[in-house]
């Protein structure tokens, strides 16, 4: 900082450090940074507590897409087995029909008449060409042509009035009697006869011995009862058998009447449907009345982590805003014991150069009086001569105490408490001739050793007198000091590149090095020596042998006022 003369400010470094220290704000960042975090904390809870929320839901409507599904799936499963078991119960019942017949009417009606139908031929008939698109069908009508040549055949009659009188009042609406060749010999639908279902895959299942039936829905049919409408039928093709043998020796075509059965079924199925669907909307309920559960129990959770997150941050904070009042209280004590410090101090060094000033001036008078009258004495023995006169041992004495005072002037002298180039080895020398006075420094050898063409450097001279007497009297601690056994304490300057050295050896003759065994570089000392190098922007290291002080050599620019 700048004085208003242009001059670097005297306001220490380590004053702004404390006033940086004094004005942070504990509470302030405390209650930001925490605030964040808490905040940060809650927000993601809360996105997590509805991320669950949502999650529940989701599950609940899978399930409830799945039983549904379930439901769906076994209804359908339950109409499709009772559409199987109905057409497999009416089937055994057509093979059972089936054989009743062919003991009744097979050998004495059916057998006969069929092998005179097989004496015509249907081979004209397939061999004729496929229709044309949309042209009438020649075979159609070649095996229509046949079938009334086959009701034609002595025997059909009387084969048809006992068909007729066998099936009467029965389920049986529709009979029908093929050969091997696939040729409908018999027909209770008088027009089918001579219909040729060798393509058919119930026939053909039927021929080589397998039952096959299916059900169907026809509009108007043709029974024995006459012409029927809207009604289930199951068709079942039954291989008939030779008496006595397995061998297949015709087909019959019987279609029974099951719309009553499929009525029933269906009034099952649709029941069950109505079961599903109340199931259903009971489930959805059910899961609607869950979530509503599962979000008001959410709520009340994020009520209660959200309570406790703000009872935490006002404990939190409560403690903070007493330790910042601890905090203050300390900072404020620390302030005023470098107050009382620096106070201390500056007192001293005032004490100890008014002292210098004084002894300088009250010395420095009688000195002049005794040296002019020993110039006096000097020229009164050239003109008159006397032996036991000593003028020069006088003026010599005086000059030795001339030089004593005018070492305490510079040391007075030095004392300034604002930044001023300087030259260090002026100063340090200063420091080390006035330290001679000291009667800790009587047995140990103070010598300097400057370096050559240093650079000026700027610091405040004042806080560098302070700094080198701490360190040359924490030397002085070593038991080989005042004790008796003397040593010496070698003071260097030189430059290292952009850095001005000052080092400072103690060369104990009982204890090499700097006696760290016994002056602890943490000492409370050191703090206030490390404050000032820092307010003159250097740095204090110490090596085994010496303490080194480093300064910046680079002079301050200082503005043209």
């Amino acid at each position: 900082m700048m004085d208003r003369r242009g001059r670097l400010s005297s306001q220490p470094a380590e004053q702004q450090a404390r006033d940086a220290v004094r004005h942070f704000r504990l509470m302030r960042y405390f209650t930001l940074a925490s605030l964040v975090a808490f905040v940060t904390v809650a927000v993601v809870l809360y996105f997590l507590q509805r991320g669950e929320i949502t999650f529940f839901a989701q599950v609940q409507r899978e399930q409830g897409d799945f039983f549904a599904r379930a439901q769906k799936n076994l209804a359908a499963k339950q109409d499709q087995a009772a559409r199987a078991s109905l057409i497999s119960l009416h089937e055994a019942s057509h093979v059972t029909l089936t054989r009743v017949v062919g003991n009744v009417l097979w050998d004495s009606h059916i057998a006969p008449f069929a092998a005179r139908a097989q004496a015509i031929s249907a081979a004209p008939c397939r061999s004729l060409p496929a229709p044309a698109a949309g042209g009438p069908d020649p075979r159609r009508a070649c095996f229509a042509e046949l079938g009334r040549t086959i009701m034609g055949l002595p025997g059909f009659a009387e084969l048809d009035a006992k068909a007729y009188e066998t099936m009467q009042a029965s389920s049986v609406f529709k009979i029908k009697v093929f050969d091997l060749r696939g040729i409908t010999i018999y027909s209770s639908e008088h027009t089918q006869i001579g219909e040729d279902k060798a393509d058919n895959q119930g026939w053909k299942n039927a021929a080589a011995g397998v039952p096959a039936s299916e059900v169907t829905h026809r509009e108007r049919f043709s029974a024995f009862e006459g012409v029927v409408e809207n009604r289930d039928l199951i068709s079942s093709y039954i291989p008939v058998r030779e008496r006595g043998s397995d061998r297949v020796v015709g087909v019959f075509e019987i279609y029974s009447d099951v719309t009553s059965f499929l009525g029933r079924i269906q009034a099952v199925s649709a029941e069950l449907g109505g079961l599903a669907r109340a199931n259903q909307e009971e489930l959805e309920r059910t899961l609607a009345e869950n979530e509503d559960k599962v979000s008001a129990s959410s709520e009340v959770f994020l009520l209660i982590v959200g309570g406790t997150l703000v009872v935490l941050y006002g404990a939190l904070w409560a403690i903070v805003r007493i330790g910042q009042r601890i905090i203050d209280a300390q900072a404020a004590a620390q302030e005023r014991a470098a107050e009382r410090e620096e106070r201390w101090h500056h007192e001293k060094m005032a004490a100890l150069a008014t002292m210098a000033a004084n002894v300088a001036h009250e010395v420095g008078n009688p000195l002049a009086t005794i040296s002019m009258l020993a110039q006096e004495i000097q020229l009164n023995k050239q003109r008159n001569g006397c032996e036991s006169c000593q003028p020069a041992l006088i003026l010599e004495q005086t000059r030795r105490i001339a030089g004593m005072t005018r070492q305490i002037s510079e040391f007075a002298a030095a004392r300034r408490e604002s930044h001023e180039l300087v030259d260090i080895n002026v100063m340090v020398k200063s420091i080390l001739d006035f330290l001679g006075f000291d009667r800790r420094f009587r047995s140990i050898r103070l010598e300097f050793k400057g370096g050559a063409d240093l650079p000026a450097v700027s610091v405040i001279p004042d806080y560098l007198n302070e700094v080198l007497m701490n360190l040359l009297q924490a030397c002085t601690e070593c038991p080989a000091g005042p004790g008796g056994k003397g040593g010496t304490i070698v003071v260097e300057t030189m430059a290292s590149g952009a850095e001005l050295l000052i080092r400072i050896t103690s060369e104990c003759k009982a204890y090499p090095g700097v006696c760290k065994e016994h002056v602890r570089f943490e000492d409370s000392r050191f703090d206030v020596v490390r404050r000032r190098i820092a307010s003159l922007g250097g740095r204090l290291t110490r090596e085994r042998m010496y303490y080194e002080i480093a300064l910046p050599a680079e002079a301050p620019v200082v503005p043209a006022s």
